[in-house]
């Protein structure tokens, strides 16, 4: 007995999938990943960031983009689609679609059990070889929590984390705060009180 092997697609075979799927894929040099979908917390832990982000944004050259944004990490032929993104500048992107973001400087990851290993892994090894990448922050959805990373340069990234109501996220790159408690702002960690 042969074991199947997964199904190799080039670059040009995954947008092109992805153009005509109602589902989302991430790509990982040949391979398709199914992206599930989020759960309430996760939904509004990326609504909280965004509105705080677009609301200290709003005068400034900056875009603040949600999950829908492809960001594509060269280095590793990978396509991701990270929870919130942050482009301060001319927002670049693969081709004139503008489906597939180049360069995000602040991007946020809202954790999950079936993620978590991942996204502090793999996927962070991934967006550091992001030249624009400054800031990494991954935020947990089962309780009040946010590591956050900021690079110091190419080889060292400085870890920080937050975990009280109260205490507040600076993010250098964009001039912007974030305080715990708004990011978490409706979000219930006991099943009970939804």
């Amino acid at each position: 007995m042969t074991a199947q092997r997964e199904p190799f697609l080039t670059v040009e075979e995954y947008l092109a999938l992805e153009e005509a799927s109602p589902e989302r894929h991430e790509y990982h040099a040949g391979r398709v990943v199914l992206l599930a979908g989020g759960s309430e917390a996760h939904t509004l832990i990326i609504g909280n960031i965004t509105t705080l982000l677009n609301t200290q944004l709003r005068e400034r050259p900056c875009r603040v983009y949600t999950s829908d944004m492809k960001i594509k990490i060269e280095r590793a032929q990978v396509y991701t689609y990270p929870d919130v993104t942050v482009v301060c500048g001319p927002s670049r992107f693969e081709d004139q679609t503008r489906r597939v973001l180049l360069n995000p400087v602040v991007i946020f990851e809202v954790l999950s059990e079936t993620t978590e290993k991942y996204d502090r892994g793999r996927k962070f090894q991934y967006y550091r070889t992001i030249e624009t990448l400054q800031e990494y922050l991954l935020v947990s959805q089962s309780s009040m929590h946010v590591d956050h990373y900021v690079r110091q340069n190419d080889h060292f990234w400085l870890l920080s984390s937050a975990g009280s109501a109260d205490d507040i996220i600076t993010l250098p790159s964009i001039a912007c705060t974030l305080l715990l408690r708004d990011i978490y702002h409706k979000v219930s960690f006991n099943e009970d009180e939804a």
